[in-house]
Protein backbone atom coordinates (compact mmCIF):
# COMPACT_ATOMS: atom_id res chain seq x y z
CA UNK A 1 0.00 0.00 0.00
CA UNK A 2 2.88 2.13 0.75
CA UNK A 3 4.12 2.11 -3.28
CA UNK A 4 0.99 2.84 -4.36
CA UNK A 5 0.25 5.74 -2.25
CA UNK A 6 3.42 7.23 -2.87
CA UNK A 7 2.62 6.87 -7.07
CA UNK A 8 -0.64 8.21 -6.33
CA UNK A 9 0.45 11.65 -4.68
CA UNK A 10 3.43 11.58 -7.37
CA UNK A 11 0.85 10.93 -10.19
CA UNK A 12 -1.04 14.44 -9.26
CA UNK A 13 0.73 17.00 -11.60
CA UNK A 14 2.59 19.83 -10.45
CA UNK A 15 2.78 23.62 -12.19
CA UNK A 16 6.03 24.83 -13.75
CA UNK A 17 8.19 26.78 -11.30
CA UNK A 18 8.72 29.31 -13.72
CA UNK A 19 4.75 31.40 -12.61
CA UNK A 20 5.97 34.93 -11.32
CA UNK A 21 2.08 36.01 -10.15
CA UNK A 22 2.30 34.28 -6.19
CA UNK A 23 -1.44 34.76 -6.42
CA UNK A 24 -2.09 33.10 -9.80
CA UNK A 25 0.57 30.44 -9.55
CA UNK A 26 -1.38 29.43 -6.25
CA UNK A 27 -4.45 29.01 -7.59
CA UNK A 28 -3.24 27.13 -10.24
CA UNK A 29 -1.67 24.52 -8.46
CA UNK A 30 -4.77 24.66 -5.76
CA UNK A 31 -7.02 21.26 -7.41
CA UNK A 32 -3.70 19.07 -7.69
CA UNK A 33 -3.42 20.33 -3.17
CA UNK A 34 -6.78 19.34 -2.74
CA UNK A 35 -5.76 15.54 -4.95
CA UNK A 36 -2.99 15.05 -2.49
CA UNK A 37 -5.20 16.20 0.37
CA UNK A 38 -7.65 13.66 0.49
CA UNK A 39 -5.05 10.88 -0.72
CA UNK A 40 -3.30 11.84 2.78
CA UNK A 41 -6.52 12.00 4.31
CA UNK A 42 -7.60 8.26 3.13
CA UNK A 43 -4.01 6.90 4.01
CA UNK A 44 -3.28 8.39 7.22
CA UNK A 45 -0.39 7.77 9.51
CA UNK A 46 -0.34 7.59 13.16
CA UNK A 47 2.71 8.98 14.94
CA UNK A 48 6.47 7.45 14.46
CA UNK A 49 5.25 6.02 11.78
CA UNK A 50 4.86 8.91 8.83
CA UNK A 51 6.62 6.76 6.01
CA UNK A 52 4.50 7.69 3.29
CA UNK A 53 3.69 10.93 3.93
CA UNK A 54 7.36 11.90 4.95
CA UNK A 55 8.58 10.22 1.30
CA UNK A 56 5.64 11.80 -0.23
CA UNK A 57 6.53 15.19 1.15
CA UNK A 58 10.06 14.71 0.12
CA UNK A 59 9.81 13.80 -3.12
CA UNK A 60 7.73 16.92 -3.90
CA UNK A 61 10.01 19.35 -2.01
CA UNK A 62 12.58 18.02 -4.49
CA UNK A 63 11.16 18.59 -7.22
CA UNK A 64 10.30 21.97 -6.59
CA UNK A 65 14.04 22.56 -6.22
CA UNK A 66 14.76 22.50 -2.51
CA UNK A 67 17.76 20.21 -1.31
CA UNK A 68 16.29 17.40 1.13
CA UNK A 69 17.28 15.54 3.68
CA UNK A 70 14.63 12.99 5.04
CA UNK A 71 14.30 10.14 7.92
CA UNK A 72 15.64 13.20 10.45
CA UNK A 73 14.91 13.02 14.23
CA UNK A 74 16.09 10.48 16.57
CA UNK A 75 13.66 9.04 19.46
CA UNK A 76 15.45 8.24 23.12
CA UNK A 77 14.66 4.75 21.98
CA UNK A 78 17.49 4.99 19.14
CA UNK A 79 14.51 4.84 16.59
CA UNK A 80 14.53 6.93 13.72
CA UNK A 81 11.84 9.57 13.03
CA UNK A 82 10.26 10.65 9.49
CA UNK A 83 11.55 14.29 9.80
CA UNK A 84 12.06 16.18 6.44
CA UNK A 85 14.22 19.03 5.65
CA UNK A 86 14.01 20.79 3.10
CA UNK A 87 16.40 23.85 2.30
CA UNK A 88 16.71 26.67 -0.50
CA UNK A 89 18.78 29.25 -0.36
CA UNK A 90 17.91 32.46 -2.17
CA UNK A 91 20.92 34.88 -1.80
CA UNK A 92 21.73 36.52 1.64
CA UNK A 93 19.81 37.41 4.21
CA UNK A 94 17.65 35.52 7.62
CA UNK A 95 17.00 32.06 7.77
CA UNK A 96 13.11 31.32 7.97
CA UNK A 97 11.69 27.82 9.51
CA UNK A 98 8.36 27.11 7.89
CA UNK A 99 7.13 23.84 9.59
CA UNK A 100 4.26 21.56 9.47
CA UNK A 101 3.21 17.99 10.76
CA UNK A 102 2.67 14.64 9.35
CA UNK A 103 1.13 12.16 11.49
CA UNK A 104 -2.51 11.40 12.60
CA UNK A 105 -4.79 9.94 15.39
CA UNK A 106 -6.06 6.60 16.67
CA UNK A 107 -9.75 7.23 16.07
CA UNK A 108 -12.45 6.02 13.60
CA UNK A 109 -13.72 8.21 11.27
CA UNK A 110 -17.19 9.12 11.25
CA UNK A 111 -17.30 12.04 9.10
CA UNK A 112 -19.18 10.43 5.74
CA UNK A 113 -17.02 11.86 3.72
CA UNK A 114 -16.14 10.48 0.21
CA UNK A 115 -12.60 10.54 0.96
CA UNK A 116 -12.28 9.45 4.57
CA UNK A 117 -10.02 6.86 6.25
CA UNK A 118 -10.93 3.33 6.39
CA UNK A 119 -7.57 2.49 7.86
CA UNK A 120 -7.65 0.09 10.91
CA UNK A 121 -4.66 -0.49 13.37
CA UNK A 122 -3.80 -1.65 16.42
CA UNK A 123 -2.67 0.84 20.03
CA UNK A 124 0.45 -0.13 21.79
CA UNK A 125 -2.22 -1.29 24.16
CA UNK A 126 -3.64 -3.68 22.09
CA UNK A 127 -6.86 -2.36 21.16
CA UNK A 128 -8.46 -2.35 17.75
CA UNK A 129 -8.81 1.45 16.43
CA UNK A 130 -9.30 3.34 13.58
CA UNK A 131 -6.43 6.10 11.97
CA UNK A 132 -7.92 9.14 11.28
CA UNK A 133 -6.49 12.77 10.61
CA UNK A 134 -8.75 14.41 13.12
CA UNK A 135 -6.54 16.92 13.92
CA UNK A 136 -5.82 18.39 10.08
CA UNK A 137 -2.37 17.55 10.11
CA UNK A 138 -3.24 16.34 6.12
CA UNK A 139 -4.25 20.10 5.83
CA UNK A 140 -0.88 21.48 7.41
CA UNK A 141 1.36 19.04 5.44
CA UNK A 142 -0.32 20.15 1.93
CA UNK A 143 -0.01 23.58 2.91
CA UNK A 144 3.24 23.07 3.65
CA UNK A 145 3.69 21.63 0.11
CA UNK A 146 1.84 24.49 -1.29
CA UNK A 147 3.73 27.18 0.13
CA UNK A 148 7.35 25.65 -0.23
CA UNK A 149 5.93 25.49 -4.15
CA UNK A 150 4.98 29.15 -4.31
CA UNK A 151 8.30 30.37 -2.22
CA UNK A 152 10.44 28.81 -5.01
CA UNK A 153 8.02 30.30 -7.80
CA UNK A 154 8.59 33.65 -6.23
CA UNK A 155 12.15 34.07 -5.57
CA UNK A 156 12.39 37.58 -6.95
CA UNK A 157 9.98 38.31 -3.85
CA UNK A 158 12.61 37.45 -1.29
CA UNK A 159 15.75 36.91 -0.37
CA UNK A 160 17.26 34.19 2.39
CA UNK A 161 17.16 30.72 3.10
CA UNK A 162 14.11 28.58 3.34
CA UNK A 163 13.71 25.79 5.79
CA UNK A 164 10.82 23.26 5.28
CA UNK A 165 10.49 20.84 7.73
CA UNK A 166 7.90 18.32 7.65
CA UNK A 167 7.64 17.40 11.39
CA UNK A 168 6.78 13.49 12.54
CA UNK A 169 5.10 12.94 16.32
CA UNK A 170 3.57 15.69 17.07
CA UNK A 171 0.32 14.22 18.69
CA UNK A 172 3.14 12.52 21.19
CA UNK A 173 4.55 15.61 21.31
CA UNK A 174 8.04 14.09 20.91
CA UNK A 175 8.67 15.22 16.52
CA UNK A 176 10.20 18.15 17.46
CA UNK A 177 12.22 17.34 20.39
CA UNK A 178 13.54 13.72 18.17
CA UNK A 179 14.89 16.17 15.13
CA UNK A 180 16.45 18.87 17.66
CA UNK A 181 17.95 15.56 19.13
CA UNK A 182 19.58 14.68 15.55
CA UNK A 183 21.56 17.88 15.44
CA UNK A 184 19.02 19.76 13.30
CA UNK A 185 20.40 23.17 13.44
CA UNK A 186 23.82 21.68 13.62
CA UNK A 187 23.40 20.23 10.64
CA UNK A 188 21.26 22.72 8.46
CA UNK A 189 21.84 26.41 10.57
CA UNK A 190 19.94 27.74 13.22
CA UNK A 191 16.57 29.77 11.93
CA UNK A 192 16.17 33.47 12.75
CA UNK A 193 12.64 33.25 12.87
CA UNK A 194 9.77 30.30 12.90
CA UNK A 195 6.42 30.48 11.37
CA UNK A 196 3.78 27.61 11.35
CA UNK A 197 -0.39 27.26 11.07
CA UNK A 198 -2.92 24.62 12.71
CA UNK A 199 -6.59 24.11 11.74
CA UNK A 200 -9.12 24.92 13.64
CA UNK A 201 -13.04 24.97 14.31
CA UNK A 202 -13.39 28.33 15.58
CA UNK A 203 -13.44 30.10 12.42
CA UNK A 204 -14.78 28.85 8.66
CA UNK A 205 -12.32 28.45 5.75
CA UNK A 206 -11.40 31.91 4.65
CA UNK A 207 -10.33 33.53 7.80
CA UNK A 208 -7.39 33.24 10.01
CA UNK A 209 -6.58 33.70 13.60
CA UNK A 210 -3.66 35.10 15.91
CA UNK A 211 -3.01 35.50 19.22
CA UNK A 212 0.13 37.63 20.16
CA UNK A 213 1.90 36.34 23.27
CA UNK A 214 1.27 32.86 25.59
CA UNK A 215 -0.81 31.38 22.72
CA UNK A 216 -0.84 27.85 23.75
CA UNK A 217 -0.60 26.18 27.08
CA UNK A 218 2.38 23.48 28.01
CA UNK A 219 1.19 19.76 28.20
CA UNK A 220 2.58 16.99 30.46
CA UNK A 221 2.30 13.44 30.40
CA UNK A 222 2.19 11.22 33.58
CA UNK A 223 1.72 7.63 34.25
CA UNK A 224 0.11 6.80 37.48
CA UNK A 225 -0.52 3.61 38.88
CA UNK A 226 -2.68 2.59 41.59
CA UNK A 227 -2.07 -0.81 43.64
CA UNK A 228 -4.13 -2.64 45.34
CA UNK A 229 -4.67 -6.56 46.88
CA UNK A 230 -6.31 -8.06 44.30
CA UNK A 231 -9.35 -11.09 45.27
CA UNK A 232 -12.23 -12.80 44.66
CA UNK A 233 -15.19 -10.02 43.08
CA UNK A 234 -17.66 -12.01 46.27
CA UNK A 235 -15.00 -10.68 48.83
CA UNK A 236 -14.15 -7.52 48.63
CA UNK A 237 -13.35 -6.80 52.06
CA UNK A 238 -10.09 -9.20 52.18
CA UNK A 239 -8.63 -7.04 49.90
CA UNK A 240 -8.17 -3.18 48.65
CA UNK A 241 -9.86 -2.81 44.84
CA UNK A 242 -7.87 -0.52 43.30
CA UNK A 243 -10.48 0.22 40.56
CA UNK A 244 -12.74 2.02 43.89
CA UNK A 245 -9.41 3.75 44.48
CA UNK A 246 -8.73 5.17 41.01
CA UNK A 247 -12.38 6.53 41.09
CA UNK A 248 -11.72 7.91 44.33
CA UNK A 249 -8.40 9.42 43.02
CA UNK A 250 -9.92 10.75 39.36
CA UNK A 251 -12.35 12.96 41.59
CA UNK A 252 -10.03 14.38 44.12
CA UNK A 253 -7.50 15.51 41.31
CA UNK A 254 -9.49 17.75 39.95
CA UNK A 255 -9.64 19.56 43.36
CA UNK A 256 -6.17 20.66 42.44
CA UNK A 257 -7.39 23.27 39.68
CA UNK A 258 -10.68 24.00 41.78
CA UNK A 259 -8.61 24.68 44.92
CA UNK A 260 -5.20 24.99 44.64
CA UNK A 261 -4.15 26.65 41.34
CA UNK A 262 -4.55 30.51 40.97
CA UNK A 263 -7.74 31.01 38.73
CA UNK A 264 -6.36 33.68 37.07
CA UNK A 265 -3.55 30.87 35.59
CA UNK A 266 -5.77 28.73 33.81
CA UNK A 267 -5.00 24.73 34.31
CA UNK A 268 -6.39 21.71 33.12
CA UNK A 269 -5.90 18.09 34.34
CA UNK A 270 -7.34 15.06 32.60
CA UNK A 271 -7.33 11.14 32.49
CA UNK A 272 -7.59 9.94 28.84
CA UNK A 273 -6.65 6.38 29.63
CA UNK A 274 -7.40 3.65 32.12
CA UNK A 275 -6.63 -0.12 32.05
CA UNK A 276 -7.89 -2.15 35.08
CA UNK A 277 -8.82 -5.69 35.78
CA UNK A 278 -9.35 -8.75 33.73
CA UNK A 279 -12.72 -10.18 34.33
CA UNK A 280 -15.99 -8.77 36.23
CA UNK A 281 -15.53 -10.75 38.82
CA UNK A 282 -12.01 -10.63 39.97
CA UNK A 283 -10.44 -7.74 42.21
CA UNK A 284 -7.14 -6.70 39.71
CA UNK A 285 -3.93 -5.85 41.83
CA UNK A 286 -3.43 -2.65 40.03
CA UNK A 287 -4.94 0.06 37.55
CA UNK A 288 -3.11 2.10 34.95
CA UNK A 289 -4.05 6.02 34.58
CA UNK A 290 -2.40 7.86 31.39
CA UNK A 291 -3.44 11.98 32.24
CA UNK A 292 -2.32 15.47 30.84
CA UNK A 293 -1.35 18.29 32.58
CA UNK A 294 -1.91 21.39 30.95
CA UNK A 295 -0.72 24.67 32.13
CA UNK A 296 1.31 28.30 31.07
CA UNK A 297 3.29 28.64 33.63
CA UNK A 298 5.82 26.58 34.93
CA UNK A 299 4.67 27.16 38.93
CA UNK A 300 1.03 25.78 38.20
CA UNK A 301 2.68 23.17 36.06
CA UNK A 302 4.38 22.11 39.32
CA UNK A 303 1.30 22.89 41.65
CA UNK A 304 -0.30 20.04 39.62
CA UNK A 305 2.30 17.52 39.39
CA UNK A 306 3.00 17.78 43.12
CA UNK A 307 -0.93 17.61 43.80
CA UNK A 308 -0.94 14.28 41.70
CA UNK A 309 1.60 12.40 44.04
CA UNK A 310 -0.02 13.52 46.80
CA UNK A 311 -3.63 12.52 46.36
CA UNK A 312 -2.72 9.38 45.02
CA UNK A 313 -0.17 8.81 48.43
CA UNK A 314 -3.39 9.70 50.28
CA UNK A 315 -5.69 7.94 49.09
CA UNK A 316 -3.77 4.59 49.17
CA UNK A 317 -2.39 5.73 52.94
CA UNK A 318 -5.98 6.00 53.81
CA UNK A 319 -6.92 2.61 52.34
CA UNK A 320 -4.53 1.08 55.16
CA UNK A 321 -2.49 -0.17 51.90
CA UNK A 322 1.50 -1.15 53.18
CA UNK A 323 4.46 0.68 51.78
CA UNK A 324 5.24 -1.66 48.88
CA UNK A 325 1.75 -0.89 47.39
CA UNK A 326 1.92 2.80 47.22
CA UNK A 327 1.11 4.25 44.01
CA UNK A 328 3.34 5.78 41.40
CA UNK A 329 3.39 8.83 39.42
CA UNK A 330 5.50 8.85 36.66
CA UNK A 331 6.26 12.24 34.69
CA UNK A 332 7.19 11.41 30.86
CA UNK A 333 9.95 14.24 29.76
CA UNK A 334 9.82 13.01 26.29
CA UNK A 335 6.19 13.04 25.94
CA UNK A 336 5.68 16.43 27.01
CA UNK A 337 6.24 19.95 25.76
CA UNK A 338 6.78 23.87 26.93
CA UNK A 339 4.13 26.52 26.53
CA UNK A 340 3.90 27.93 23.22
CA UNK A 341 4.87 31.79 22.58
CA UNK A 342 4.23 34.04 20.11
CA UNK A 343 6.55 36.70 19.83
CA UNK A 344 4.48 39.92 20.57
CA UNK A 345 6.90 42.50 17.51
CA UNK A 346 7.01 38.96 15.54
CA UNK A 347 2.93 38.70 15.93
CA UNK A 348 2.19 42.47 15.19
CA UNK A 349 4.20 41.56 11.65
CA UNK A 350 2.24 38.58 10.60
CA UNK A 351 -0.87 40.21 11.54
CA UNK A 352 -0.46 42.76 9.67
CA UNK A 353 0.45 40.57 6.75
CA UNK A 354 -2.46 38.96 7.35
CA UNK A 355 -4.59 41.83 7.42
CA UNK A 356 -3.24 42.87 3.83
CA UNK A 357 -3.53 39.55 2.23
CA UNK A 358 -6.79 38.77 3.16
CA UNK A 359 -8.56 41.94 4.40
CA UNK A 360 -9.28 42.67 8.30
CA UNK A 361 -12.32 41.29 8.57
CA UNK A 362 -11.24 38.17 8.08
CA UNK A 363 -7.70 38.52 10.98
CA UNK A 364 -8.94 37.58 14.14
CA UNK A 365 -6.89 37.99 17.71
CA UNK A 366 -7.68 34.65 19.57
CA UNK A 367 -7.62 33.89 23.31
CA UNK A 368 -4.98 32.20 24.49
CA UNK A 369 -5.83 28.29 24.06
CA UNK A 370 -5.34 25.33 26.65
CA UNK A 371 -4.80 22.59 23.55
CA UNK A 372 -0.64 22.07 23.30
CA UNK A 373 1.74 21.86 20.23
CA UNK A 374 5.44 21.30 20.09
CA UNK A 375 6.08 23.69 17.30
CA UNK A 376 7.62 26.16 20.41
CA UNK A 377 10.57 23.56 20.86
CA UNK A 378 12.33 24.62 17.70
CA UNK A 379 12.30 28.53 19.08
CA UNK A 380 14.69 27.10 22.02
CA UNK A 381 12.97 28.20 24.92
CA UNK A 382 11.54 31.36 22.99
CA UNK A 383 15.29 32.29 21.90
CA UNK A 384 14.00 32.25 17.90
CA UNK A 385 11.07 34.18 17.29
CA UNK A 386 7.92 31.92 16.80
CA UNK A 387 4.46 32.77 15.57
CA UNK A 388 1.97 30.32 15.43
CA UNK A 389 -1.02 31.29 13.93
CA UNK A 390 -4.81 29.51 13.30
CA UNK A 391 -6.49 28.60 10.11
CA UNK A 392 -10.09 28.50 9.70
CA UNK A 393 -11.34 25.32 8.25
CA UNK A 394 -15.00 24.68 8.48
CA UNK A 395 -17.22 25.22 5.77
CA UNK A 396 -18.91 28.51 5.97
CA UNK A 397 -22.59 27.93 5.61
CA UNK A 398 -21.94 25.05 8.65
CA UNK A 399 -20.40 27.31 10.44
CA UNK A 400 -22.67 30.03 10.30
CA UNK A 401 -25.98 28.01 11.16
CA UNK A 402 -23.76 26.30 14.23
CA UNK A 403 -22.93 29.86 15.26
CA UNK A 404 -26.83 30.97 14.78
CA UNK A 405 -28.06 27.95 16.58
CA UNK A 406 -25.57 28.69 19.63
CA UNK A 407 -23.55 25.38 19.00
CA UNK A 408 -19.86 24.47 17.94
CA UNK A 409 -19.09 22.39 14.94
CA UNK A 410 -17.36 19.06 15.73
CA UNK A 411 -14.21 19.64 16.55
CA UNK A 412 -10.13 18.91 16.59
CA UNK A 413 -9.35 15.30 18.17
CA UNK A 414 -13.10 13.97 17.34
CA UNK A 415 -14.38 11.66 14.70
CA UNK A 416 -16.79 14.02 13.02
CA UNK A 417 -13.93 17.40 12.52
CA UNK A 418 -14.40 17.96 8.56
CA UNK A 419 -12.20 20.78 7.37
CA UNK A 420 -13.91 22.30 4.17
CA UNK A 421 -10.49 21.48 1.29
CA UNK A 422 -10.46 23.78 -0.88
CA UNK A 423 -10.88 27.07 0.79
CA UNK A 424 -8.95 26.01 3.71
CA UNK A 425 -6.02 24.94 1.69
CA UNK A 426 -6.21 28.64 -0.34
CA UNK A 427 -6.44 30.45 2.57
CA UNK A 428 -3.71 28.71 3.89
CA UNK A 429 -0.98 28.68 1.27
CA UNK A 430 -1.71 32.18 0.31
CA UNK A 431 -1.33 32.97 4.38
CA UNK A 432 1.90 31.70 4.73
CA UNK A 433 3.21 32.39 1.82
CA UNK A 434 2.81 35.83 1.96
CA UNK A 435 4.05 36.11 5.65
CA UNK A 436 7.44 34.21 4.87
CA UNK A 437 7.53 36.60 1.64
CA UNK A 438 7.03 39.88 4.14
CA UNK A 439 9.50 38.08 6.54
CA UNK A 440 12.35 37.43 4.38
CA UNK A 441 12.74 41.10 2.69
Amino acid sequence: MRVKLLLLLLSVPTVPLFAQDVSAFENQQLPGLVDTYKILHAHPELSHFEANTSATLAAELRKAGYTVTDHIGVYPDGSKAFGVVGILKNGAGPTLLVRGDMDALPIIEETGAPYASHVMTKTKSGQDTGVMHACGHDVHTTVLLGTARALAAAKSQWHGTLMIIGQPSEETIDGAKAMLADHLYERFGKPDMVIGLHDTNQHPAGTVGITPGPAMASSTSVDVTIRGIGGHGAYPFVGRDPIVLSALYITQIQTIVSREEDPRDPVVVTVGDIHGGTKRNIIPDQVKLELTARAFSDKSRQIVLDGLRQIATGIATSAGLPPDKMPTVTVLDDESTPALYNDPAMSARVKATLEKTLGAANVFEDPRAMGSEDVGVFSLNEKIPTVYFWLGAMYPDRFAAATAAGKQLPGMHTSHFEPDPEPTIATGVKSLTAVAISLLP
